[in-house]
């Protein structure tokens, strides 16, 4: 069987050159990929486009003859200095790409690279994953595998199983008897060195031999083997990912926007990596409640805070709809930090006994002003969450907190929460 890829080249050029090319430059690319999601707004974070890499990230490599010794010679051409000169190092660290011309008329401008969406969010999301992500249910009909199902004597070349095939035809040539090529040529050896009386006898039975060969080949169809399988339900790994965010009145337009980046980028990425993955949108004030994505996004609700609210929400539709048992679960939570006074231990409690031991991973965003630096050597205050939560994350790796106060750094602080292994190498 012949497989002919007749895709269209992405274009005019050619497939396999440009993927070759993206396996060379693939880390240049890919982190060009991820400076220019920086920069982009959140409605075109799924689509390709150009990016720019170092022009000598292009280059091919190649052969050259090398010139050995140690060898002193002026250039033609050359006005200003004279054998045995020492030449300073250029200032700016020579020609490079840039809006500013090379002051000796070299230099190389940055190679721009179209990407589809495809390559776009494969460089940009290949590294993250959910961690601690366990098969934990069969859920038949739902996705199905393939599994051996012994042998067949017919089926597609592609299925052929070269070593029954050998072996049966190996029993059959035994069980029949049929002669061996080293017995042939142990005849045919005698023959030449036979006295008269003996060399008819020799041809007889060297000609029996021959005839017997024939008769029996050395592979017959009924020796062909082709493996067989048969589809058969596989473990799922199944997984819930609760979404809470904070729209009380201490919640500015500001903090609102990063907030609402981090969850489109977690849900691009949900929906990008994982068939099985469902997302649970919870939004709350000093009450929660569990809305649809559009609510969630762009609804102008608020009021005072009681993040207490969010987690009982969040664990009345666990109860209902997704066991621990038969899922993974995940919470990301986004806020100021704010919370009422007397609810700080009442969410600790929740988090702490309730939420923690039925998740997998728990990730707390806090969006802050980006005025609130302060200047150097001031020590911002700690919000209540922040205290509330560091207290708990000594003890419970699954816990995992980062701070964010500007669009920029959205993009690490998110991979940072969700890339490989993020669970192993503990939280900072």
């Amino acid at each position: 069987m012949q497989i002919v890829d007749r895709r269209l080249n992405p274009g005019g050029k050619s497939l396999a050159n440009r993927q070759r090319f993206l396996r060379r430059a693939k880390d240049m690319v890919r982190d060009a990929v991820r400076n220019a999601a920086g920069e982009r707004s959140m409605k075109d974070i799924e689509r390709g486009g150009e990016v720019s890499i170092p022009a000598s990230g292009v280059k091919e490599p190649h052969f050259r003859r090398a010139q050995g010794g140690f060898r002193e010679h002026v250039l033609p051409g050359n006005k200003e200095y004279l054998e045995g000169d020492t030449i300073p190092r250029p200032r700016g660290g020579g020609g490079g790409g840039g809006s500013e011309g090379s002051p000796d008329g070299e230099g190389e401008d940055a190679f721009r690279f179209a990407l589809s969406q495809e390559e776009f969010l494969d460089l940009f999301l290949e590294d993250l994953e959910l961690p601690e992500l366990a098969k934990k249910r069969v859920v038949e009909g739902d996705s199905s595998g393939v599994k051996r199902a012994g042998y067949a004597t017919q089926g597609s070349p592609a299925n052929l199983a070269l070593g029954r095939t050998m072996r049966n035809a190996l029993s059959r040539r035994l069980a029949l008897r049929r002669p061996k090529p080293e017995d042939m040529e142990d005849l045919e050896e005698q023959l030449r060195h036979a006295d008269p009386d003996e060399e008819q006898e020799l041809r007889t039975r060297i000609d029996r031999m021959r005839a017997k060969t024939v008769r029996i080949p050395y592979i017959d169809p009924i020796d062909v083997r082709y493996r067989q399988f048969e589809p058969s339900p596989k473990p799922i790994a199944r997984a819930v990912m609760f979404c809470l965010m904070d729209v009380s009145g201490s919640m500015t337009e500001g903090m609102k926007d990063l907030a609402k980046r981090f969850y489109l980028l977690l849900h691009l990425f949900l929906k990008r990596r994982y068939k099985h993955v469902e997302v649970v949108f919870i939004r709350h004030t000093h009450e929660a409640k569990e809305v649809d994505e559009e609510t969630f996004f762009r609804s102008p609700e608020t009021g005072g805070t009681v993040v207490s609210t969010a987690f009982e929400e969040m664990l009345k539709v666990m109860e209902a709809r997704y066991s621990p048992a038969d899922w993974n679960i995940y919470v990301a939570q986004a806020s100021d930090g704010d919370n009422t006074t007397a609810d700080n231990d009442r969410t600790a409690h929740l988090v702490l006994d309730r939420v923690l031991p039925n998740c997998q991973y728990f990730a707390y965003l806090e969006v802050g002003r980006e005025d609130e630096g302060g200047p150097i050597g001031f020590m911002p205050r700690e919000t209540e969450l922040w205290r509330t939560y560091g207290k708990l994350r000594a003890a419970e790796p699954r816990l995992a907190m980062r701070k964010v106060r500007h669009r920029k750094d959205i993009y690490p602080v998110f991979r940072d929460l969700f890339r490989k292994g993020a669970v192993e190498a503990g939280t900072s």
